[in-house]
């Protein structure tokens, strides 16, 4: 009996057969999209494991170098600890990456000898026991391997963000035997370990300066919001109706009113009236002026202001601005607590930036005691491979976020690193250790 289909039928068969196909292409577009997402958060998370390694790298090279200039057991033991987070961090990149052991099997190891040596030197620490020349020696040689692992590191992260394919794919054609700049860049970090000995554009301290309460503005008198207007206003040399209210202030341990106008923002501290801080926001398309010149521009702006006492200490340039840190001084004791910074944009020299919080969170007035221990005598147990070349007197905070009145030792190494050392006037120990890096435009810490 033959079957005869409606007009109507046929046209509802095919409504339906579209609409179950426009259905399935949806679903099919959603997944893809979904699978997209998830390769690029795949990508992301190779991306980001090649960067924490390069990173840590870094900082165990910074640790290590920091480890030669060391003397005492207490700061042995303090930088064996970075160390041994850094080398668990790296190791933890290392195992996000997709590739097999085996085709990393000195770096793993590399990194297990980094942690084995920081157990080490924390227990000979702990014993009270100072470095001995084989220790030195031993620190230099992991210091050089973990510079040339981080440039290399630095380096294939550079080309793996400039190719063509995914990361994925280059990784999976290593699996497979294949040739290309990854096979070699990894081959080059192994090889790096041949010679492993068997067996770390703020200033320094700038962590802890925002990490107490204020005696400069707790006993200060509260302002109004239209008088911290009228500061602001007075300031940025606007008139105060131009400067309008931002949408939200700023509490936590200093609350302050935020006031904007164009471009510019500046920040007035609730207690006080105190500025905290002004930013303009201002494209720098050209650089006129030297690092001295701006250091000099930065200067002058403080003194305009009235802000007296204050040394300059660490700078850095970066598209077009330069940015000073000036420390206060008191009778030739350098406070590294009492921290101001000036942006200077180098095609003008006009002042861009302003942020005071570091002075306001931490200036008080000091009593500070006579050193117990003379320079000489902190000097002597300073470590072999340094040339003092100058010194002063220096307050720093300490991990508690009190002060420590310290020496100040300026050294030379026997590699031509500047280094500086922080020991202790009272108990002659060493509080810190940084090194100075200094280019062209920059003078900074690590």
């Amino acid at each position: 009996m033959k079957t005869i289909i409606s007009r109507r039928t046929l046209v509802r068969i095919i409504s339906f057969s579209a609409a179950i196909i426009a259905v399935l292409a949806a679903a099919d577009i959603v997944y893809m999209c979904r699978l997209s997402r998830a390769e690029s958060s795949i990508e992301y998370g190779y991306q980001e494991a090649v960067e924490e390694l390069a990173q840590s790298a870094d900082k165990i090279s910074a640790t290590l170098t920091k480890g030669l200039y060391a003397s005492s057991p207490q700061m042995m033991q303090k930088l064996s600890s970075e160390l041994l987070s850094e080398a668990s961090n790296a190791k933890n990149a290392l195992t996000k990456l997709p590739v097999a052991t085996s085709n990393l099997e000195k770096t793993e190891k590399f990194l297990s000898q980094i942690g084995n040596y920081a157990y080490a030197m924390s227990a000979t620490a702990a014993d009270g026991t100072t470095p001995s020349y084989e220790d030195y020696q031993t620190m230099s040689t992991l210091c050089d391997n973990a510079e040339a692992f981080a440039g290399e590191l630095w380096s294939l992260k550079s080309k793996l963000l400039s190719n063509d394919k995914t990361i994925t794919e280059l990784f999976s054609e290593l699996e497979d035997g294949g040739e290309s700049f990854l096979a070699d860049g990894l081959s080059t970090v192994e090889e790096g370990f041949e010679n492993t000995p068997k067996l770390i554009y703020d200033g320094p301290f700038s962590d802890h300066i925002l990490e107490k309460t204020s005696e400069m503005l707790e006993n200060a008198e509260e302002v109004t919001e239209d008088e911290a207007r009228e500061i602001a206003a007075s300031y940025c040399g606007l008139e105060a109706y131009r400067m309008k209210t931002a949408e939200y202030s700023e509490e936590g341990t200093m609350p302050s009113y935020r006031f904007t106008a164009n471009c510019v923002t500046c920040s007035v501290t609730k207690n006080g009236g105190y500025v905290c801080y002004m930013l303009k926001r201002q494209e720098v398309k050209t650089s006129n002026l030297s690092a001295d010149e701006a250091v000099e521009a930065a200067q002058t702006y403080l003194e305009n202001l009235g802000i007296e006492d204050m040394t300059k200490t660490y700078y850095e340039t970066y598209n077009g601005v330069c940015t000073v840190n000036f420390a206060y001084s008191e009778d030739g004791v350098t406070c590294y607590t009492d921290l101001i910074k000036v942006a200077v944009a180098l095609d003008d020299g006009e002042i861009i930036g302003y942020d005071a919080r570091g002075f306001l969170m931490n200036h008080v007035e000091r009593e500070l005691l006579e050193p117990t221990l003379s320079e000489t005598e902190c000097q002597s147990n300073l470590s072999p491979m340094l040339t003092v070349t100058g010194s002063g007197m220096a307050v720093i905070p300490s991990d508690s976020v009190e002060e420590k009145l310290c020496y100040e030792y300026r050294c030379r190494s026997t590699d031509g690193k500047t280094v500086l050392v922080y020991v202790n006037t009272e108990t002659g120990e060493e509080e810190d250790i940084l090194i100075l890096l200094e280019t062209e435009g920059s003078v900074l810490t690590v």
